[in-house]
């Protein structure tokens, strides 16, 4: 099977500099910032921004000036094109001669004596062009090395670029931020080209306050609200319906009075993001009714909003989607558009035409999440899984770049749902994705590089955030690729100053190229140990169950008392603290104060990565036997747990090597949100709990668990699962024994070659059964296999089909 078929863009390897290369250092009495019109607040701001961050990156005060025709040389001149006639008649011609630009385009062009000129097509553009340069420019200790000669017209090809930046306490990071540390990361989005913040009401699926927040929400999103007024960018809000009730009158004027003191505090709001699901319950015809209402109140303080609503859902009934979209269609003159996103089970070119071309579509992209997401690492490994977990520091720049152009021609823009900083660079790469799809990605690295940590480390910060996409790619046990990528994060924390030291984007890259090699050689160790236990419990007829067990117990519980790699943990745990200082990252619960299962993948730093657990809790139960015969047979057990027999066929459907078995008409470049393909998905299950943040080897009554049982292969929705064995023997009869685990607990109905096997089966309840396969079924020696979900006894729609293990174990007998 071909889940992923990627498609590794061949621009990843060598991909040339986007501009020619510098020709001098202004002089420091020379340089200075000519804004055209004094009068534009925007320009005004361009110039501040460019003043203050080439300020503190070069510790020179960049004198702001307002006449064009000031006689020194390397001016940088900002204005709006057309409205900057005391150029010289040569620069003039120049932008002219290019491009035409649309809103909120930008020209730049180097003029005389050294001068660049930054034409906005209108303010905002003016801003975006001074963004542009100084992401270009390398900035120095009192040195400012400009591009030698610039010509360049861009414009912004998606109207709507953003990210969320939710102020509360289920996010790994933002719930700790200051006002000013809003202020800087919403500039340096802008500086890179976003337009968009989306923030959120202190009343979410969340705790009304934690330990890291350092004001009430109501005030901080005020606050918010006020940074993406001065920089002009558009305020969005996200806004569940988190009440139980919005039919009866008492009710209704409850949860409108909410919004009112919401949207009364607000200096700023455009849109307005209800998600139809995730959370909220609301049937569609009462949700679109519920709008209406909400409508007249957000037009009371902010008459040109808009609200935007998603079609998300957890389990919608067959008749939930029809309905929506049928409301879609009304065309409400309060209606923004539709919000694409996670839990969606319509792909995005169907919905394009399920709804009226008028109606705009915005992209929600989780960018945020590893595992249990919209868009999972492909075939991840399950020991990242496990340590990683589901919100780790998680650049992926080459695969957002494929995702972000494979569903974009179909929306308006995007503005992502993030939950903290560890999405950190994929934030970047997607604003430059929606502001141009033809940039290469090395290009979004480089200005990250060379903006954020300095000139110096342009090129070994974009080649090292690539490295740590490539750190997640196949099995890591044998991926070489994570002790280069920490040689090379070592190498350049070697030789770096200490600005760079406590940089918080240098400390994420370097935290996860240590965290990654540590656990791969825990990884290695540990499977080494459990292979060795496995060794001495082989020989127990001849040393006794007794000692075998001793010696067994002993040497798998080396990983704690004999650990390896312990420099690069310390190191890990280091960065760890600096950067919630820092960066406000929280990632244990304890010191930092995370949400569980949010963000705080350290406290997974030493979770087992072999089957020890479950080894050692079988082996205690093996000693309670008083027979020795009684325990030999417990410890063979333990050993031939996965044994399907003489001529059997078993297959653990989390690994690759299973996976030629699974059949799929999509690979993963023609399906990147496996909506209609398989993926790899990771959880064990716990009876009554449909949702689990953290993969552990613990289910259904607590008890430890077999690795195998925590990554399964998954469907979403009624996509059906299909797996097939041939060369089987046709004169045999098989047993089918199953392991339905995973994080769904999913009514799932299964097939053989169009025979029922077994009726719907509500999974959760127990990991492991057993059928008989009829033997017309195998009358041509192969199987194949069909999963399907049905409803729910609620009559809601399942989420997904999951699949762990399968034995097919043969008998020359009929079973009785």
């Amino acid at each position: 099977m071909k889940i992923r078929g990627r498609i590794i863009l061949a621009a990843i390897i060598c991909m040339m500099s986007s501009f020619l290369m510098p020709i001098g250092a202004a002089k420091p009495d020379q340089l200075a910032i000519v804004v055209a019109d004094r009068n534009s607040r925007m320009l005004l701001r361009a110039a501040q921004v460019f003043k203050e961050e080439a300020g503190k990156r070069t510790h020179l005060d960049i004198p702001v000036i307002f006449n064009i025709n000031e006689k020194r040389k390397n001016l940088v001149i900002i204005g709006i094109e057309g409205q900057m006639g005391k150029l010289d008649r040569e620069t003039i011609n120049a932008l002219q001669a290019m491009n035409p630009t649309g809103k909120e385009g930008f020209k730049i062009v180097t003029g005389k004596e050294g001068s660049v000129i930054i034409a906005g097509h209108d303010e905002a553009g003016a801003f975006y062009g001074m963004g542009w340069l100084l992401r270009k420019i390398t900035l120095l200790d009192h040195r400012i090395i400009i591009p030698g000669k610039i010509s360049i017209s861009s414009t912004p090809i998606y109207p709507i670029r953003g990210h969320q930046l939710g102020y509360r306490p289920k996010t790994n990071a933002y719930d700790a931020w200051t006002v000013k540390q809003f202020d800087s990361y919403i500039r340096d989005l802008a500086v890179f080209g976003a337009n968009s913040i989306e923030i959120m009401p202190p009343r979410t699926d969340d705790d009304p306050t934690s330990a890291n927040m350092k004001m009430p929400a109501i005030r901080m999103i005020a606050e918010q609200s006020r940074i993406c007024r001065d920089y002009r960018l558009n305020v969005w809000m996200w806004y569940p319906n988190m009440g139980s009730d919005y039919t009866t009158p008492d009710s209704v004027r409850k949860e409108l009075a909410e919004r009112e003191q919401i949207f009364r505090v607000l200096p700023k709001l455009d849109a307005l993001f209800v998600p139809g699901g995730d959370p909220g319950e609301l049937e569609p015809d009462q949700l679109f009714e519920w709008l209406g209402k909400v409508a007249a109140v957000l037009r009371k303080y902010h008459p040109k909003a808009k609200i935007w609503v998603s079609p998300q859902a957890f389990k919608p009934t067959p008749n939930w989607y029809d309905d929506f979209y049928r409301n879609i269609n009304k065309k409400y003159n309060w209606l923004g558009g539709v919000v694409y996103g996670p839990w969606i089970r319509t792909p995005l070119p169907e919905v394009r035409e399920l709804i009226g071309p008028s109606v705009p579509i915005r992209l929600y992209p989780d960018i945020t999440h590893s595992l249990s997401c919209q868009y999972p690492v492909p075939d991840w490994d399950l020991a990242y899984a496990m340590t990683l977990g589901r919100e780790c520091i998680n650049p992926r720049p080459v695969d957002e770049q494929y995702i972000h152009n494979f569903y974009a021609p179909l929306a308006s823009g995007s503005i992502s749902y993030s939950e903290g900083t560890n999405d950190d660079v994929n934030k970047f790469v997607w604003t430059g994705q929606d502001w141009d799809p033809s940039t290469p990605v090395i290009e979004t690295l480089r200005d990250y590089g060379r903006y954020f940590i300095g000139p110096d480390y342009t090129e070994n910060i974009a080649q090292g955030l690539l490295s740590l996409e490539l750190d997640f790619r196949g099995p890591l046990i044998s991926n070489d690729q994570v002790e280069k990528t920490l040689f090379q994060w070592r190498d350049m924390e070697r030789n770096a100053p200490q600005e760079v030291l406590s940089n918080p984007r240098f400390q994420s890259g370097l935290l996860r190229a240590c965290f990654d090699a540590y656990v791969q050689r825990r990884l290695r160790y540990e499977n080494s140990l459990e292979m060795q236990a496995k060794e001495v419990l082989e020989n127990a007829k001849k040393t006794g169950s007794a000692d075998a067990i001793r010696q067994a117990r002993e040497i798998l519980t080396f990983s704690r008392t004999k650990p390896v790699a312990q420099e690069l943990k310390l190191r890990c745990l280091a960065l760890a603290d600096s950067l919630y200082r820092s960066f406000g990252e929280q990632l244990t619960v304890g010191r930092h104060h995370a949400a569980e299962g949010r963000g705080n993948f350290i406290d997974n730093i030493d979770i087992p990565l072999n089957d020890a657990l479950w080894i050692l809790d079988q082996l205690n139960e093996a000693e309670k036997y008083n027979e020795e015969t009684q325990r030999l047979d417990a410890i063979y057990r333990i050993l031939h747990r996965t044994d399907p027999g003489p001529g059997g066929f078993y297959d653990n459907f989390g690994q690759p090597s299973a996976w030629k078995r699974v059949k799929s008409e999509k690979t993963w470049a023609e399906d990147p949100g496996s909506l209609e393909s398989p993926r790899v998905s990771f959880g064990v299950g716990l009876k009554g709990e449909d949702w689990v943040h953290e993969v552990v080897a613990k289910g259904f009554e607590g008890q430890s668990t077999p690795l195998a049982w925590m990554n399964q292969i998954n469907t979403l929705y009624d996509t059906p699962l299909e797996i097939e064995y041939d060369h089987l023997d046709t004169s045999a009869y098989y047993i089918l024994r199953i392991s339905y685990t995973g994080r769904f607990r999913s009514n799932m109905k299964l097939t053989a070659n169009g025979v029922k096997i077994h009726d719907y089966i509500q999974t959760g309840n127990k990991p492991v059964y057993e059928f008989h396969i009829p033997k017309e079924v195998t009358s041509n020696g192969i199987i194949h296999f069909t999963w399907t979900c049905g409803p729910d006894r609620d009559g809601e729609g399942e989420r997904g089909a999951q699949v762990s293990e399968i034995w097919l174990i043969r008998n020359s007998v009929k079973p009785k």
